[in-house]
């Protein structure tokens, strides 16, 4: 359904849904919004983002009690349980929400990269084995099993510690954590308020990459753009192979999500918050059901943490079994690891004081800039590391969080490309087989456990990752450092 109301231009990145704005449904239920909506597109781009009802959600998200600056949108969004894929809002810790639309299904979906010391030349005849051998030891595909199985009590502690358990297991060194957000286990994580069937979709999944939009990438650096960053980054010159991982939470956050959505129904009901859409479900974030959500998403974000840093593991090792040399000799250090769907507590400087918010980024990338202490001592002159996946048959980019970025979006950046096909019409536009000839053209190597999930992941399927990462840099919200391009793609 596209979207009717009126958006006003601001400059050539930004469109401004106004605080007049009111639908029908709105007045319906005697709401207004809060704050202005703010949507980061260029003329041509916002043409297909009021195409669907992703305006609507940002507009009907200012509604939301306590919600502070502006209902934002990054130029990747796209309709979402809630609140819009590539949406962020900050509320209010006293008078705000906290909202599971406002995060997602999957809890703490996000990117890690790796670098290393090889070239494309170096692996240039070996991708294929490269691929199968990742393939083979990271479990892939729908409701994939993981390697190993946990207890109670060490699924707890993968719940509440996160990478840090999967490191002092030995999956992993102790430096991954250094350059990890939140140092790979966010504070605040209770296991007690995990339910049971949450804990048994977890507890055989963790180290699984699982399927869908999620994947794992052998890259090579295509293009830099700012070479001080990035090599503060460990990147060097251009063909050098970097490898990205890009998967989530699984079963455990899911289950996490649908048990919350139902709490949070009742919640709406106690408080009497007024509701535009019920998929906007959410509690004061003050109260004792919001603090519940809160621990239990933590809990969902370190899992989803612990998942990656064991696919490092287990990355890292079929590179050894392929090139037949030590990971630490092939320089397969961590560049950083982010979360996407996310809510968090942090202070952010707003109308002249320093505000304690609940940030809700759903489908955005944090995008701290130079020295926020939040952030590695090693990058901490540069920028945060912003690592924003494309899709398979094109490329993804490095980028560096800025000042104006904390000022203007509360840290925050897009995500990626964004879809803009349905997988049911990526389906019938892009047949499998054709996708496979359109990369074995582009010389990519892939190996994909589902011949339905190339179909749909197709590179047709998403918007043009180079025009929605444009509009981040000449916006200034996250400033280019470093395109790459995939050689080999391991999907579930």
């Amino acid at each position: 359904m596209a979207f009717k109301g009126k958006l006003e231009k601001v400059d050539d990145c930004r469109y401004r849904i106004p605080v007049s704005y009111q639908s029908g449904i709105m007045a319906q239920h005697g709401l207004k919004m809060n704050v202005p909506g703010l949507i980061y597109a260029d003329d041509r781009m916002i043409e297909a983002i009021r195409s669907d009802d992703s305006p609507e959600q940002v507009a009907n998200v200012a509604t939301l009690p306590g919600i502070v600056g502006n209902s934002i949108a990054m130029p990747d969004i796209h309709h979402g349980y809630g609140f819009a894929i590539g949406g962020v809002a900050a509320f209010d810790t006293d008078e705000g929400i906290i909202s599971p639309g406002g995060v997602g299904y999957d809890i703490n979906c996000g990117v890690r990269m790796l670098r290393s010391d090889l070239h494309f030349g170096d692996v240039k005849d070996r991708i294929d084995r490269l691929i199968n051998a990742i393939f083979a030891n990271v479990p892939c595909g729908v409701g994939s099993q993981g390697k190993i199985r946990l207890s109670h009590s060490d699924l707890t502690r993968v719940l509440e510690k996160g990478a840090r358990w999967a490191v002092e297991n030995g999956y992993g060194w102790p430096d991954d954590l250094e350059v990890t957000e939140e140092e790979g286990g966010i504070e605040g994580a209770d296991a007690s308020t995990v339910s049971d069937t949450a804990r048994k979709r977890g507890a055989g999944q963790l180290g699984t990459l699982g399927a869908g939009n999620h994947f794992l990438e052998i890259q090579r650096v295509d293009e830099i753009y700012d070479e001080a960053k990035a090599r503060a980054y460990g990147i060097t010159g251009r063909d050098q192979i970097v490898i990205m991982i890009h998967t989530g939470s699984r079963g455990c956050g899911h289950q996490i999500c649908t048990d919350y959505l139902e709490v949070m129904r009742r919640a709406n009901r106690k408080y009497n918050i007024p509701l535009i859409d019920r998929e906007l479900s959410c509690a004061p974030a003050s109260s004792e059901e919001g603090r519940q959500y809160f621990a239990a998403m933590n809990c969902g974000a370190n899992f989803a943490w612990a998942n990656r840093q064991m696919i490092l593991h287990w990355v890292r090792e079929s590179f050894e079994q392929v090139m037949k040399r030590s990971a630490h000799d092939m320089g397969l250090h961590q560049i950083y690891d982010i979360a996407h769907n996310i809510a968090k507590i942090e202070e952010h400087e707003y109308e002249g004081r320093t505000r304690r918010l609940v940030v809700h980024r759903k489908g955005a990338t944090r995008a701290f800039g130079p020295g926020n202490p939040h952030i590695p001592a090693k990058y901490r002159a540069v920028g945060q590391p912003v690592l924003i996946p494309g899709d398979m048959g094109t490329a993804s980019y490095l980028l560096a969080g800025t000042e104006k970025a904390m000022r203007e979006t509360f840290g925050s950046s897009c995500h990626g490309a964004g879809r803009q096909l349905s997988r049911t019409a990526a389906r019938k536009r892009h047949p499998t087989e054709t996708v496979f000839n359109e990369l074995k053209a582009k010389n990519i190597y892939i190996q994909a456990k589902s011949r339905k999930v190339v179909s749909e992941e197709a590179p047709g399927a998403y918007k043009d990752i180079d025009a929605v990462v444009d509009i981040s840099n000449r916006a200034g919200i996250a400033s280019k450092v470093v395109r790459l391009v995939p050689v080999g793609v391991a999907k579930g």
